[in-house]
Order: structure tokens, then sequence, then C-alpha cells
């Protein structure tokens, strides 16, 4: 019986150490590597190309250096079902926990890099996600399981007014955000408004606003 034909792995990020190290580490235990890039664009079309049996991601990627890595998975997750996806990262993003778990939790892993100790472990979570099983951190799980539980509150706002609310408690100006998500000011000024009237906080001389969406926002986060 002949062997087993190695996984084929796509890399995604942005720190070339980082990058380079990881590839290293993977090769030298006898996956292929078949392709290392540095942003969530250049992912999505080298997996379109090489066809892998999974990739690793980063999640905070160029262009925008926030979910890009994030978002690229979940449109390979969607596109290819039988990607094999694990997010490695040192974040746990929770705005997309609804879509990480829509279509099971099959072929998903979402580990910490502060938290991998072993590099056989990861080797072998990797494996798994490759095979269709699923490969998740405990502090993840209890995070995204927190995220929804608490998300019905902000659940009649669009993507994009998720985005801007975010944006806002980052401590961005209109023109910043404006910048960042790639639209007019006019746009960020409507979605905000919007974000207002969802929320349900109206116009007040003693109260701001703004700085009632951002407490909303964060304590749905805690």
């Amino acid at each position: 019986m002949p062997p087993a034909k190695p996984l084929r792995i796509v890399v995604a990020e942005d720190a070339a150490v980082v990058r380079e190290g990881l590839v290293q580490l993977l090769r030298d235990r006898g996956l292929d590597v078949v392709a290392a890039v540095g942003d969530a664009e250049a992912l999505v079309t080298v997996v379109e190309e090489q066809h892998p049996d999974a990739v690793v991601a980063d999640i905070r990627m160029p262009p925008t250096h926030r979910d890009d890595g994030l978002r690229a998975a979940l449109a390979l997750r969607e596109r290819h079902p039988d990607l094999g996806v694990l997010l490695f990262s040192q974040y746990v993003e929770t705005r997309y926990a609804d879509r990480l778990a829509a279509g099971g939790l099959a072929r998903l892993g979402y580990l910490l890099k502060e938290r991998v100790v072993d590099i056989a472990e990861f080797v072998d979570a990797l494996h798994r996600v490759a095979d269709g099983g699923t490969a998740l951190d405990p502090e993840v799980v209890a995070q995204l399981l927190s995220a929804r539980r608490s998300a019905e509150s902000l659940s009649p706002l669009t993507e994009r007014e998720h985005e801007v609310l975010s944006s806002m408690a980052e401590g961005r100006t209109n023109a910043a955000i404006a910048d960042a998500l790639g639209i007019s000011r006019r746009a960020v000024e409507k979605h905000t408004a919007a974000i207002f009237d969802k929320l349900d906080l109206p116009r007040t001389e003693s109260q701001h606003r703004r700085v009632l969406a951002v407490l909303h926002y964060l304590d749905r986060l805690d």
C-alpha cells in the first residue's frame, strides 16, 4: 500500500519571521506547504490556484490589519466546504461567531498563538481539521459562546453598521472610519444615524449618543 500523500497546506501570516518559521516547522514534520503569503487577498488567490487541503491563517492581516484574514478564511470556507481552516492568532474575534459556526464546526480550527506550546499538538490539530474534525482553544470557545449570548441586542445592526460601531469604539472619527472602511464620510454619518435609531438612543441635551452607543457595544462584549 503506497504511503499517504502529505497534507497540502497554505500559510497566511503577515509577519515574515513568523511565517517562515511556521513554514519550516510544518515542512520538517512532513507537511507540504504549497504557498506562504502575507495578506488576505493573496490567501484567496493562492487557494483558488493550489487547492490545498487546509489553510493556516492569522486574523489581523493586510490590507487593513483588522480582521482581513478572518474574513478571507470565512469566504473560502463558504466557497470550499472541504477546505480545512485553522485560524492561528493572538486574538479572539467574536463579531463573526455566528458565521464561524453557521456551517457546523467540521474542518474548523481556532488556536491562540500564546497558548500553543507543543508543535506536535499544533500539527495534530491541523491534521484533525483537514480530516474533517475540529480544533478549538477553550478560551476561544468561551468567548464565542459569550458573544452569541450577548449578540441579540445588537442583532438589528447590519454588518456594515457593526463595523462602523466597532470603529467608533476604537476612538475613530467619522473621517477616520470612512478611510478605514473605504466608504464616504456621508455614508458613515448615515450608518451612525441608523445605529442610534436601532439602539434606541434618542438625542438629548445631557447625553452624547456616540458615547452611549460605544458603551452599549462594549457592554455586549463583556
